[in-house]
C-alpha cells in the first residue's frame, strides 16, 4: 500500500536495553521520515546508536517505544508472516558481506530465492541478472574465498536485490574497503538507485561516503538525531558541534598544528559558481586585510562540486567582522575552527546566513 512520498515514518522511536541502573538508551525519541526513491544517510561515531536505529527499520530491534510504518503499515503491529512479506522488500548488506564461504557466488546469489520458494529455473535466471547488474556474471561458480573485498560486496548487493526490493539498508557497507574500491561500490548503489529507483539507507561513520552519493543526512549522537536535512547544506552551514566534527574530525584540524597559530582559524565553503571568483584577492584590495590560506581542497557533494579553505584570520574583532562579512557576501559560508570559543553574539547571524 503505497502513502506518497515517505516509504519510511519514524515517531517518538526509543530502544532501551537492560533495565532499572543497567538501562542504555540506544535510541532516544527519534522521529523523522524517508523519502521514496532517495538516498537517506544516517551518520554518527562509534556507539551513537546508528546501527541500533536502522536496525528498527526492518524490525531486527523491537522498539521499546514508538512506531515505524514502512510503506503505511506499523511495522510492530504484524504479524511474523506479514513481516517476513515486509522484510523481502527491505533488503540488507554488511560490512562484513555475510557470505558462505563453502557455496559458489551464484549459490549464495540464490539463497532468499530458495527461502522463499521461488522456482528453481526463475532462481537460476534471476541470480545470473543480479550478478550481471553488480558486474559479477563471470564470476558464477568461483567461490567467495576468490574474491577480492569489494567483489564480495558486489555479490552481497546482488543477493540482496534478488527478491526485488523496495529498500536497501547498508550497515557500514563500505567500511572494509580502500578508498578505491569504495569509490566502485558507492558507483554502484548509485546506479543501481538511478535505474531501479531503489531507496537506499547508508549507515557510515564517514562523512565522505554521505558528501558522495547521499541526498538527505540524519546525524545521529548519543541516541537522538541532532542535525537532519539535505547533504549540500549541512557541509556547508553545520549547525551543531556533532556535524562540524564529522565534516573536519579533529585529526584533521591536528594535522594543521593550529595552536601554531596567533589568528583565528576558519573553514570557508564555496560551490562551482563562486570558486571561480578571485575572492581571497577581492578581499584583501577591498577590506585591506590579510589572510593566510593553511589548506584547500575540492569534493563532490550530491554532485556538486565544492571547495574548502581553511584560513587564519586576524585576532581583532573587528577585523574579523569585516572579513566574515565580506566572505559571506560573496556567497561563500565561513565557520570558525574553534578552540572551544564561543563566537561573539555579534557575528552570529552573519556566520550563519
Amino acid at each position: 500500500m503505497s502513502t506518497g512520498n515517505n516509504i519510511f515514518t519514524l515517531r517518538n522511536v526509543s530502544k532501551i536495553f537492560g533495565s532499572d541502573d543497567s538501562a542504555v538508551k540506544a535510541v532516544d525519541n527519534v522521529s523523522f521520515d524517508i523519502r521514496r526513491g532517495e538516498i537517506f544517510g544516517i551518520i554518527g561515531m562509534s556507539g551513537a546508536g546508528k546501527s541500533t536505529l536502522v536496525r528498527t527499520l526492518n524490525r531486527l530491534e523491537e522498539i521499546t517505544n514508538g512506531t515505524v510504518d514502512f510503506d503505511g503499515r506499523n511495522l510492530g503491529s504484524l504479524s511474523k508472516r506479514e513481516l517476513r512479506e515486509a522484510r523481502q522488500s527491505i533488503a540488507m548488506i554488511f560490512q562484513s558481506y555475510n557470505l558462505l564461504m563453502q557455496k559458489t557466488v551464484l549459490a549464495n546469489v540464490i539463497i532468499p530465492m530458495r527461502i522463499a520458494r521461488v522456482p528453481r529455473r526463475e532462481r537460476k535466471e534471476r541470480a545470473l541478472d543480479m550478478l550481471r547488474i553488480v558486474g559479477l556474471e563471470d564470476k558464477a561458480e568461483v567461490y567467495p574465498s576468490q574474491l577480492s573485498g569489494g567483489q564480495r560486496q558486489r555479490v552481497a548487493i546482488a543477493r540482496a536485490l534478488t527478491m526485488n526490493p523496495e529498500v536497501l539498508l547498508c550497515d557500514e557497507a563500505t567500511s572494509a574497503l580502500d578508498p578505491k574500491i569504495t569509490e566502485e561500490i558507492l558507483k554502484l548503489l548509485k546506479d543501481i538507485n538511478t535505474s531501479m529507483g531503489l531507496t537506499i539507507v547508508i549507515i557510515t561513520h564517514e562523512m565522505k561516503v554521505v558528501e558522495k552519493i547521499c541526498d538527505r543526512v540524519a546525524i545521529v549522537d548519543d541516541g537522538q538525531i541532532v542535525e537532519l536535512g539535505d547533504v549540500k547544506e549541512i557541509f556547508t552551514k553545520p549547525k551543531t558541534k556533532t556535524a562540524r566534527q564529522l565534516i573536519m574530525p579533529e585529526s584533521d584540524k591536528n594535522e594543521l598544528n593550529m595552536d601554531e597559530y596567533k589568528g583565528r582559524c576558519a573553514r570557508v565553503v564555496f560551490d562551482g559558481t563562486v570558486s571561480r571568483e578571485p575572492i581571497i584577492c577581492s578581499l584583501t584590495q577591498e577590506t585591506g586585510h590579510k589572510v593566510s590560506i593553511l589548506s584547500a581542497n575540492t569534493k563532490s557533494v550530491g554532485g556538486i562540486g565544492f571547495g574548502q579553505m581553511i584560513i587564519e584570520l586576524p585576532e581583532d574583532d573587528r577585523a574579523f567582522a569585516e572579513i566574515v562579512t565580506f566572505l559571506t557576501d560573496s556567497g561563500v559560508t565561513v565557520t570558525e575552527l574553534e578552540k572551544d570559543r564561543q563566537m561573539d553574539s555579534r557575528l552570529r547571524d552573519t556566520w550563519h546566513r
